[in-house]
């Protein structure tokens, strides 16, 4: 897929609604062949999807050894809206807490007391976390009205053949 086509799909409205959302599943294969999709809080920097984890979070060991990632961004609303994104996770130890992790967990429902007592105790307890850093290499938007999955797509074409 070339950049400018995954530059129109992310700058669709839709995507940047679903962009903007707090939570992403991130698929990628375990150490052992396995795979894992897991919830994870981002960021979008309208460039790459930044998710932060503790140095010692199992699916770092995995990320080094595959770093190929897949994500979805969905809603639970009827039609759905998803936003499926692949790429390679690039890993970033950073002293101390990322702004893209205070960023990512800004949504919380928090008054200003409890968040100032979070972020004190995350202080507390990352001297320094990983950045994984995702620079889409394909994306596709499914929003049931204007897009759909590609099978579907297809035999809707099947069926306009003569």
């Amino acid at each position: 897929m070339q950049p400018s086509e995954i530059t129109e799909i992310l700058n669709r409205p839709i995507s940047r609604e679903l962009l903007a959302r707090d939570v992403a599943r991130l698929a990628y294969v375990a150490k052992d062949g396995t795979p894992r999709a897991i919830p994870i809080s981002f960021v979008w920097n309208d460039a790459q999807i930044v998710m932060c984890t503790p140095t010692n979070a199992p699916k770092l060991t995995a990320l080094r050894h595959n770093p190929a990632v897949a994500l979805t961004i969905d809603t639970e609303a009827h039609p759905p809206r998803i936003l499926l994104i692949r790429g390679r996770a690039e890993l970033d130890v950073v002293e101390g807490i990322p702004d893209e992790y205070l960023q990512a967990n800004s949504t919380q429902a928090m008054t200003p007391e409890q968040r100032a007592e979070w972020e004190a105790e995350v202080r507390s307890l990352y001297r320094e976390m990983v950045r994984i850093v995702v620079t889409p290499t394909w994306a596709k938007l499914i929003d049931f009205e204007t897009t759909l999955p590609s099978a579907v797509e297809e035999l809707l074409r099947e069926r306009e053949r003569p």
